[in-house]
């Protein structure tokens, strides 16, 4: 049997319709930007591998550094023991955050980034004696797959079938010049019962790559501090660079309680979480009283080698030349989306740092399931373009280190896309 009958034989995909979805196509090597299947055909990866890898593929510096960690130190419980992986890597991300961030506890992934957010702050008025037990969230929000992610997220076709289970989320909508007061007098009225404000800064990334402003996020998140609401700034998909700057909360002035990353935390390299948080969290759970405690751990806690990963990635990221290409791609987005703008297929053009989004005209609201979703989907494949529609949005999301040539490879077949594609 092949890879892909042995796969099929085997294996329980994400987000796919097994009964009904094409045979995975099997990748055997990466290089850069560039994917490689059995065959020997390559496909650019324009969506960073589900948007965690933002240094390419196989990169050999990071590469190095796991394989040295791998040979010294594996794992080790993170409860009662440290390592200086760990150390390094929160003393060296706290560095380069918003100022009022002040511990690192480390997780698995993204939901459980977002998890461990949503129980410090539950918690937090637990240890103060106080019953805040509401979550403020944005409608089409997107935090993750596990319960508490899963609840803070918008109601959608992937929550159905465990709506009855999740618990309760005052969710508003986006903030904009039209809304904004009344979305704060709305946060005034629930106040005395909202534990905190989980957002995606910027970008609703699973949304659509919806896109609103960061003054009216700033406005909104200067309200929340004034009313006692914790904020969480999920950046699992919009830090480490995605955004243009270096975390989408250095476009605003307002600074979140606590934030949550994964994803390009280690270059893609491998599955890892960290919620980061203020002192003022922190200290809530400092007490003589154990059931103070914040009771929430993992067995990879803090594993050296995703640590190490993280180091790796973090000494590529801050350097000129990373921050060199997320402002090249930044430009070249601009330059072809005011190409197109007009174009009488595309509805919208969403474009934010090294983000392009581009909403196709299909007479209804955007949805996952349309059927311009595959067609275009296969389109890009066939042409060696790894492109995910997120219904009839395409959106562009590469490695920092891809070149001008495969750019501009993408950039033609859309628009051969948009002459061919829906006719």
């Amino acid at each position: 049997m092949n890879l892909t009958q042995r796969d099929l034989a085997v294996i329980w995909h994400p987000y796919t319709q097994m009964q009904t979805a094409l045979p995975p196509i099997p990748i055997v090597r990466g290089d850069g930007a560039l994917l490689f299947d059995e065959n020997g055909k390559q496909y650019i990866d324009a969506v960073s591998s589900w948007w965690v890898n933002i240094h390419g593929h196989a990169n050999k510096y990071i590469a190095e550094r796991v394989a040295k960690q791998l040979l010294q130190l594996e794992h080790v419980i993170f409860a009662g023991f440290t390592h200086e992986p760990a150390i390094e890597l929160a003393e060296r991300l706290l560095a380069i955050l918003p100022t009022d961030q002040s511990k690192v506890f480390y997780s698995d992934n993204g939901s459980t980034a977002v998890e461990v957010a949503i129980k410090m702050c539950l918690q937090y008025w637990n240890n103060q004696g106080a019953q805040r037990t509401k979550i403020l969230a944005f409608k089409n929000a997107y935090h993750g797959d596990t319960f508490g992610a899963m609840a803070v997220s918008g109601r959608s076709a992937f929550t159905k079938a465990f709506d009855s289970l999740l618990f309760e989320v005052e969710f508003i909508d986006l903030p904009t010049a039209d809304n904004i007061k009344q979305l704060k007098s709305r946060i005034s009225y629930l106040r005395s019962e909202l534990a905190c404000f989980i957002f995606e800064p910027l970008v609703q990334g699973s949304a659509g790559m919806i896109m609103y402003e960061a003054e009216h996020l700033n406005e909104l998140m200067s309200h929340c501090k004034a009313e006692g609401i914790f904020t969480i700034a999920d950046e699992v998909f919009t830090g480490f660079g995605r955004t243009g700057k270096r975390f989408a909360m250095d476009h605003v002035t307002e600074q979140p309680d606590i934030m949550c990353f994964s994803k390009g935390l280690t270059g893609g390299t491998m599955a890892f979480g960290i919620t980061t948080c203020t002192d003022k969290i922190y200290n809530a759970f400092l007490s003589t009283d154990k059931l103070k405690t914040l009771f929430h751990g993992h067995s990879y806690t803090a594993n050296p080698v995703a640590c190490a990963a993280s180091l790796a990635s973090m000494d590529l990221f801050v350097a000129p030349e990373t921050e060199a290409n997320i402002a090249r791609i930044e430009m070249s987005h601009q330059a072809f989306a005011a190409k197109i703008r007009n174009h009488p297929k595309i509805k919208t053009i969403r474009q934010t740092g090294t983000i392009l989004a581009i909403e196709w005209q299909t007479g209804e609201d955007t949805n996952y399931f349309s059927n311009l979703r595959d067609k275009l989907y296969q389109y890009f494949l066939d042409a060696g373009i790894i492109l995910r529609p997120l219904g009839n949005v395409i959106y562009i999301l590469p490695p920092y280190c891809i070149t001008d040539d495969q750019l501009a490879y993408i950039y033609g077949k859309i628009e051969l896309a948009l002459q061919e594609v829906g006719k």
